[in-house]
């Protein structure tokens, strides 16, 4: 079980692309024709073999659309696991008592978007993919756009949470991983990175606050971001409206 794809909510996609594509030093996007259904219109870049969306609404009455107004702005949107099992992780979560907002089958892909009031925080969506380094949502030819002179993968998600206690209790066994940590910092690790549960400080409630980048030069990130206008008070690199690790890679 790992991170293959972290989904932002942007109002303005074009404006989240340009800042994205210039800070993070990313290649060519793929717009799924597949989110048209949500009333949603994309952009996928690959950082190495994992993936970053932004979403923004073409319609109103959305999911997207909802969520930029109960957060108030731009943000996190949905985490994506990659599982080699699909219908032992869908046995699970029903087991615990989840619904599915979501499926889809198709040949050799299948997702299943968790209800987010039954694990809490964001949508989690559970994928497996056939081959294994398949990714449908990154398009038939992602690898084409893989560019990795800056960013090099996505390692870490971080939810924000009401009470990170329960929810990454809730995370835990809803994916029937182990966590760590303890009071207001929690972790369940995963195959190459983790998804982190902290304190919701901002006032903007709960859900997906911050991602972390492995990145060659942290330093040339943060000074990219600073040009665009997109570096916090604390220095951290903040892109449609959700904060950036940088790890070195």
């Amino acid at each position: 079980m790992r991170i293959r794809q972290i989904a932002l909510v942007g109002e303005d996609l074009a404006a989240a692309k340009a800042d994205i594509v210039d800070v993070l030093g990313l290649g060519g996007d793929y717009a799924d024709p597949g989110v048209r259904k949500y009333g949603l219109h994309n952009a996928v870049w690959p950082i190495g073999d994992t993936f970053l969306e932004v979403v923004s609404p073409t319609q109103a009455g959305t999911t997207a659309g909802r969520l930029l107004e109960k957060r108030g702005g731009d943000g996190g949107y949905m985490v994506i696991l990659q599982v080699d099992d699909i219908k032992a992780s869908r046995e699970l979560a029903t087991a615990k008592g989840v619904r599915f907002a979501d499926v889809f089958d198709g040949d050799g892909v299948h997702f299943t978007h968790l209800h987010p009031k039954d694990v809490g925080g964001a949508i989690l969506s559970l994928d497996e993919m056939v081959p294994y380094d398949r990714w449908e949502w990154g398009g038939p030819k992602w690898k084409d756009n893989v560019k990795t002179d800056v960013s090099t993968k996505i390692v870490a998600a971080e939810v924000q949470a009401n009470d990170p206690d329960a929810m990454s209790k809730r995370w835990a066994e809803v994916l029937g991983r182990e966590r760590t940590g303890g009071g207001e910092t929690w972790s369940i690790p995963l195959k190459d990175g983790e998804i982190r549960f902290t304190r919701a400080t901002d006032g903007r409630g709960e859900g997906v606050a911050a991602f972390d980048v492995a990145v060659r030069d942290p330093d040339a990130v943060r000074a990219r971001a600073e040009a665009r206008g997109r570096l916090g008070a604390d220095g951290e690199v903040v892109l449609c409206g959700t904060r950036i690790g940088l790890t070195q890679a």
